[in-house]
């Protein structure tokens, strides 16, 4: 099976970004790790290529996934038989927002 030519537009630390690289260690896929947030011209062809500024977008073989997870790029890569089914566990979450997008968790007090 050919490896897809894949360009991923990543943050350096989000969750979700995290999660397609971690797919991409899962399956063995190379692939253009592209830094949105330290390089400008990447993100402005990221807003070009995709028609929006969410990321991660992931390029497959010219096709553009615009703002998706780890676990939205395997169903896509299983679902066009770009990849062949593996049961390893990839290495870290791949449906998780970055830190600052978690829900902060707050105590509730009741009165009587």
């Amino acid at each position: 099976m050919n490896k897809p030519k894949i360009i991923a537009y990543l943050k350096p630390s989000c969750g979700w970004s995290q999660g397609v690289r971690s797919i991409m260690r899962k399956y063995e896929i190379p692939f253009e790790d592209r830094d949105i947030i330290n390089d400008s011209a990447q993100r402005q062809e990221m807003i070009q290529k995709s028609g929006q500024m969410l990321s991660p977008c992931v390029e497959v073989n010219g096709h553009m996934l615009a703002d998706i997870s780890g676990e939205e790029v395997e169903a896509y890569l299983l679902a066009n038989r770009l990849v062949s089914t593996n049961t390893d566990e990839p290495d870290s979450p791949i449906n998780q927002p970055c830190a600052h997008e978690m829900p902060a968790f707050a105590s509730m007090s009741f009165k009587k």
